[in-house]
């Protein structure tokens, strides 16, 4: 049941990265979407499940929110280390940006898309009630992933084969997660410190990089509504899976 309900995860995936491919003509507004959907996935979702499996306090601070820091500072250091090599080697980047931070990210989509397949699988084995509802969570927040996973990796100047690639990768994972989970228990601290650490690395992105491009060429009100409309469905989505 659980590999069945997670096929819902996978079209909702290719239905979020068929619509940013076929946008690129309000190539502003898909950024500027992107960027509110990933800021209301980190502040909405990620950062309070965090908070909840890992709370435990490291120095007066939680634990959840020190790698939340760290994932925004890995993703910076990552970005500039490969920016610098293509740079040193002669090679050239899409707008000073190196194609290798879009596929890093991307990947990384993957596995939080396959750690959502581990819970609607962890979900069903409590019992068909809660699996209901984190599948519906899983399932709706799912477009956004596939329409982000999309977008970053454009983006970064990677070719479209290399987009969908990963798009394709984004679908399947949630499905090959829920199929795992009956071999796979994940430590609740664990859990939440690596939700912290992908908060991290999807707020440098939206902030540093997506949001900026958005606004760059076409600084114009609809822009700054898709971002509105974007943190806005997460919320809807948050809100109705609790």
């Amino acid at each position: 049941m659980a590999v069945f309900v997670a096929l819902g995860a996978f079209l909702m995936t290719l239905a979020g990265g068929w619509t940013a491919q076929r946008v690129t003509d309000r190539r502003h507004l898909v950024l500027g979407l992107a960027g509110g959907l990933m800021l209301g996935v980190v502040g909405l979702d990620l950062l309070p499940e965090a908070l909840k499996a890992a709370g435990e306090e490291v120095f007066g601070v939680p634990a959840a929110l020190l790698l939340f820091v760290a994932g925004f500072l890995l993703a910076h250091l990552v970005e500039r280390l490969l920016a610098a090599r293509q740079a040193a080697h002669g090679g050239e980047e899409s707008n000073g940006r190196a194609p290798e931070v879009g596929l890093t990210a991307a990947s990384a989509m993957v596995g939080h898309s396959y750690m959502d397949g581990v819970a609607i699988g962890a979900a069903f084995q409590v019992g068909g009630g809660m699996g209901a509802a984190v599948t519906l969570a899983v399932v709706a927040h799912d477009f956004a992933d596939g329409f982000n996973t999309y977008t970053i990796t454009s983006l970064y100047g990677n070719a479209r084969r290399k987009a969908l690639t990963m798009l394709f990768a984004d679908a399947v994972a949630p499905v090959a997660g829920a199929a795992s989970a009956a071999f796979v228990t994940i430590p609740q601290g664990l859990l939440g410190g690596y939700l912290g650490l992908f908060g991290g690395v999807l707020l440098y992105l939206a902030a540093a990089e997506i949001l900026p491009e958005a606004h760059h060429e076409h600084p114009a009100r609809s822009t700054l509504l898709c971002t509105v409309a974007g943190a806005a469905f997460i919320w809807l989505v948050v809100g109705l899976a609790g």
